[in-house]
């Protein structure tokens, strides 16, 4: 979701300037103070006049977001579904190899038009690819050339592991001939990086 911006915020009687972002599940406050504030904790949310009120058990927090605060208040109530931020509707071509979610896998198969989690399919629209190690990676070329013309390669990898690190993904993307254009937290343990064509090769 990544949204990042500087601005003044009150709480425990205290007001004072820091950085906040807004992410997949939480709120990250850098500065004094510094808060981490899990959305799922949030009892109330609210925009007033250009600020955003925050309440959850045993606390709460007043940040000075300006014309953001609405947006901010209804990515928190209103978040995208799985779905919706992976790019998934009915009548696709998606292939997914190596995912080991099997209720994503059944998603997938539901809503698109052909589906394969043995093989690439030519002419993909979503290819979502899952990796445990940099040496998984070396597929990731062979994904590139069978993705249709305006279509997501989203390679899905471990958080917080040696083996494989963002920097891994993004080299083997670009190296493919891809252009890395969103992140989003697939899973509590994972993290999926999307590709696409440059538009002047599509």
């Amino acid at each position: 979701m990544g949204r990042e911006l500087v601005c003044n915020i009150r709480t425990n009687g205290k007001t004072a300037s820091a950085k906040a972002l807004l992410e997949t599940n939480q709120i990250i406050v850098r500065g004094e103070p510094r808060m981490k504030i899990p959305l799922a904790s949030l009892e109330t949310v609210s925009a007033r006049d250009g600020e955003l009120h925050l309440k959850w058990r045993g606390g709460s927090a007043v940040l000075e977001l300006g014309e953001h605060a609405e947006k901010w208040a209804c990515k928190i109530l209103h978040p995208k579904s799985a779905a919706e931020k992976l790019g998934i509707k009915p009548g696709l071509i998606i292939s997914a190899i190596a995912i080991s979610d099997g209720n994503f896998v059944e998603e997938l198969r539901a809503a698109a038009q052909r589906f394969s989690d043995s093989k690439l399919l030519k002419d993909s629209d979503l290819v979502f690819f899952g990796v445990e190690t940099a040496a998984s990676l070396t597929r990731v070329a062979k994904a590139a050339g069978l993705l249709a013309s305006a279509g997501a390669l989203w390679i899905v990898y471990p958080k917080a592991r040696q083996e494989i690190k963002e920097q891994h993904v993004l080299d083997a993307g670009r190296q493919a001939g891809l252009t890395d254009v969103k992140v989003v937290s697939f899973s509590a343990t994972h993290t999926a990086l999307k590709f696409v064509r440059p538009k002047a090769k599509r």
